[in-house]
């Protein structure tokens, strides 16, 4: 098999905790040819869809984690997998790498997550297909309806819907005086939508991440709680991941969405909650995989790739 991984720059990864090299590892293990590429290194002409992809090798080493090839020209077709692994921000430079990526599934390349339903799939509003699983929540660019929300939350959540890594979130309570210069900015003086939710206070026991493979939720979540004197529930952010196993209501949520991610396609899913609700549903280049299978003697790539090789052998 041959497999590409579109992703970030191999060489700035933190390789102890990089979800897409261990993925690039359990491809090493089942002895797939590797290239790496970023959005950069797509192009196109009349002829087809190609990209400038280096031949590359991992090791679990967090001192020298991989090898590169010089690049070569590839044909996007030649591939049997690519793994589109690029974080946001979920800009106009991603939205193209999908127009190629689609051309590649015409052309019978399995792209994880598919092409179409990352453009589909907004990591904050996809969930809104879900409004039985969300707190309360506003999706708006008017900065009085906006406040009238937080006035009566009393305490909410406000953030840009291309973000990540919790940047731009922040915690308002009624009469803040940053409100409305954050809200302006956030907003584009009102100009962008961004989302609004309730303030939840179970997010002291951590945000959780739960991934689902295909549809089904691995058994255990992944609940990052925030450092001290923090409210934001990402890694990024310094809080501390804990495993945890699923709980009863966590399965429930899965349930819900699942069908909708198989029909999409959407086969690598970062489902985010909180107490009793969902958050978010990351769909874009979900973490922590590595964590998990540390604390839980885990191989969640090995999962992944089971799903994948069986769908190949379709």
């Amino acid at each position: 098999m041959k497999i590409a991984v579109l992703m970030d720059d191999i060489a700035n990864i933190n390789p102890k905790k990089d979800s897409s090299l261990a993925m690039m590892l359990e491809a090493m293990r089942r002895e797939w040819e590797i290239y790496t590429l970023d959005t950069t290194d797509l192009f196109a002409n009349k002829n087809g869809v190609y990209a400038h992809a280096s031949q590359t090798t991992v090791a679990d080493n967090i001192e020298h984690w991989f090898e590169k090839q010089p690049s070569q020209i590839i044909a996007l077709g030649a591939f049997d997998v690519i793994l589109m692994r690029k974080d946001p921000p979920f800009d106009m430079n991603y939205i193209y790498a999908t127009y190629f990526l689609e051309q590649a599934e015409k052309q019978g390349v399995l792209v994880v997550n598919k092409a179409q339903s990352l453009r589909d799939a907004n990591e904050k509003l996809f969930a809104l297909n879900f409004p039985h699983c969300l707190p309360k929540t506003l999706v708006s660019s008017n900065q009085t309806q906006i406040n009238d929300f937080i006035k009566t939350q009393k305490i909410a959540v406000v953030k840009p819907l291309d973000g990540m890594g919790g940047h731009d979130i922040f915690k308002f309570k009624t009469g803040d005086g940053e409100i409305n210069t954050t809200l302006k900015r956030l907003t584009n003086n009102g100009k962008q939508p961004i989302m609004a939710q309730e303030f939840l206070p179970e997010i002291a026991q951590g945000d959780k991440r739960i991934l689902l493979i295909n549809g089904k939720p691995i058994d255990y979540a992944l609940a990052r709680i925030p450092a001290k004197g923090n409210f934001k529930g990402n890694l990024a952010a310094g809080a501390t991941g804990v495993g945890q196993p699923l709980s009863k209501h966590d399965y429930y949520l899965c349930k819900q969405i699942a069908p909708t991610l198989k029909a999409k396609g959407l086969l690598f899913v970062g489902l985010d909650v909180i107490g009793d609700y969902i958050t978010e549903i990351n769909v874009t280049s979900p973490t922590c995989i590595r964590e998990l299978d540390t604390q839980f003697d885990l191989n969640i790539a090995r999962v992944l790739f089971d799903v994948l090789q069986a769908k190949l052998q379709k």
